[in-house]
């Protein structure tokens, strides 16, 4: 049998991480295991004691508790894409692009692509479940001669793309929280808020301080929290698909107009274009496909219930989003209208058109501004893991400081606390531009597209051999998955840095290709700089005892009993 995991350590060696250091880090319980890679006693705990032996076999010790089960983790993964309120912040795309068409089957195509990109990674994370996620699994997947800059990109990519997305989640919350505030009116058309940008950026403050908090002190609940988040979502998109078609103020549409009407004009772009740039709406709401991935060391079995976790919630949000999607497009005011809308939140107006009454609408519009909150502490928790396993690894200037786990929080607070200053930093960009969010929505979206792609495109070009072992190895179907994932990896770069409509000014251009690009320069220099001649990657150790605790850990079942 060929070995997945070949022994490379002229390219890469034993970070820090594994070092006398991080020790001191490391949670109590893990004291107490046997941690011999050989014959294990698998008890109650068995399928924690083999996951940390596969963790500690891929050359880093365990030092945040595992606490989420399959259904836990399956809920974060939910939590993190947020359907229906990442649909609804983002509506404006669509509607612009095309209309019904644009959303509906919009939504429809990038789902069941996403499908195969979460598929793809499932395959990958079955091998490789550490909380480096894209970048350890593309520096493993990887040819030595190129893995230390792929990985180096692919790392910084990931970053990057989780704290712009947590970025644009709170940006975006904010402006649909301004928004639900000017459903009330002080005459026909003129909301009761004024919504300076000073006042924005004071309420984007709150909500990004509000989740970072939760986040920190409150992480030995968080499991719970989004238990809650996945019945409070259904409870509320119930609530809003009765009544809104219920009542319907306005009257309905008809099925052709709601599955057939595409009128791109509004965006200024040639039709088939006009279509891919309204998809920019599927794919934020897609694009934390993979960010659950940086939770596998808070996972009892990652091997299994991160792969099923990813895939499940692209089903469970594909069907969750039409539901949501279908009954707003029934009921969808003038598309003119709703495109020349200054807030570019159409949701609250829909909805008040729908339901004729602004109580009833406020009323409507509290389980998503609820959802949202699940969603950026969610975002929160999952970008503080990143960055923290990517510091580990010696990968980010000042290491030694965000790689440090709160043993009393369990949570990596250093790492935290930088990332909140870096989006409240960014967050400044609004004073500038009104159109930035678009910026955050783009380039969180196009960095995690890069990072997904990374290894898949490394699994690809060394075979798949390095999959065959792992528990959700999916044959030729996975040939299949990866191939569609790159194809859409491809499209999707160059397509979410355009603007939204043309012609374009300064004020309303999108940035995220600025952005973009400023981090791909400043990442690649600073490789050169620094990385290449102190960065090494992710530790290695040899292939067999990864193999054998890998082995070890896909053999015990939930309730600790070996499977047959």
């Amino acid at each position: 049998m060929t070995d997945p995991l070949p022994n490379n350590d002229a390219y890469g060696t034993p970070a820090d991480a594994f070092g006398p250091e991080s020790h001191r880090h490391r949670r109590s319980v893990a004291k107490e295991r046997n941690h011999s890679l050989g014959a294990k006693q698998l008890g109650e705990n068995g399928g924690r004691n083999s996951a940390d032996d596969l963790l500690e076999a891929m050359g880093y010790q365990a030092q945040l508790l595992r606490s989420r089960s399959t259904l836990q983790v399956a809920f974060m993964s939910f939590v993190l894409a947020s359907i229906p309120y990442g649909l609804a912040t983002t509506l404006y795309y669509p509607l612009a692009g095309g209309g019904p068409v644009n959303i509906i089957w919009g939504w429809v195509a990038v789902s069941l692509i996403v499908l195969c990109v979460a598929a793809s990674l499932g395959e990958i994370t079955s091998v490789y479940p550490t909380s480096g996620g894209v970048y350890y699994q593309t520096f493993m997947l990887a040819a030595p001669s190129y893995r230390l800059i792929m990985s180096w990109i692919c790392g910084w990519a990931f970053v990057v793309g989780n704290i712009t997305i947590t970025l644009a989640v709170n940006f975006g919350t904010t402006l649909f929280f301004a928004a639900c505030i000017n459903v009330f009116e002080s005459e026909p058309g003129v909301g009761i808020f004024a919504a300076e940008t000073w006042q924005i950026y004071l309420i984007f403050l709150a909500i990004t301080l509000l989740c970072n908090a939760v986040s920190a002190f409150g992480n030995r609940w968080l499991p719970w929290l989004d238990t809650f988040a996945i019945f409070w979502t259904f409870a509320g998109l119930i609530c809003i698909v009765v009544c809104v078609l219920a009542i319907a103020k306005n009257g309905r549409h008809d099925a052709a107009y709601v599955f057939g009407e595409f009128d791109p004009s509004y965006s200024g772009w040639p039709a088939g274009w006009s279509f891919c740039v309204g998809l920019l709406h599927a794919a934020y709401a897609t694009s934390s496909t993979g960010m659950i991935i940086s939770m596998c060391e808070e996972v009892q079995q990652p091997a299994t219930q991160v792969p099923k976790a990813m895939v499940g919630t692209i089903v469970l949000n594909t069907i969750a989003g039409l539901v949501f999607l279908i009954p707003l497009v029934f009921v969808l005011p003038n598309q003119a209208d709703l495109a020349a809308l200054v807030s570019a939140q159409p949701t609250p107006v829909i909805i008040k058109s729908a339901i004729g009454s602004t109580g009833g609408t406020i009323a409507l519009l509290i389980p998503l501004l609820v959802l949202a909150l699940f969603c950026g502490i969610g975002c929160t928790t999952a970008s503080s893991r990143c960055t923290w396993a990517f510091a580990r690894d010696g990968a980010i200037p000042g290491s030694r400081w965000w790689k440090q786990v709160n043993e009393k929080l369990d949570v990596p607070l250093n790492a935290m606390m930088m990332i909140m200053v870096v989006e409240l930093a960014l967050g400044l960009i609004y004073f500038g531009s009104s159109a930035a969010f678009n910026a955050f929505s783009g380039v969180g979206v196009i960095c995690l597209t890069l990072s997904y792609a990374s290894p898949i495109l490394a699994n690809l070009i060394t075979g798949r051999k390095q999959v065959v072992d792992g528990n959700f190895y999916l044959g030729k179907l996975g040939w299949f998955c990866n191939v569609v994932s790159i194809g859409w990896s491809a499209l999707a770069l160059p397509l979410f840095c355009m603007p939204t409509a043309i012609p374009v000014d300064k004020e309303y251009m999108n940035y995220a290709s600025v952005v973009f690009f400023a981090f791909f320069v400043v990442a690649t220099a600073w490789y050169f700089v620094w990385g290449k001649k102190n960065y090494r990657g992710p530790p290695t150790h040899d292939g067999d005892a990864v193999l054998e605790a890998r082995r070890a850990s896909i053999a015990v079942s939930h309730d600790g009993k070996m499977r047959y």
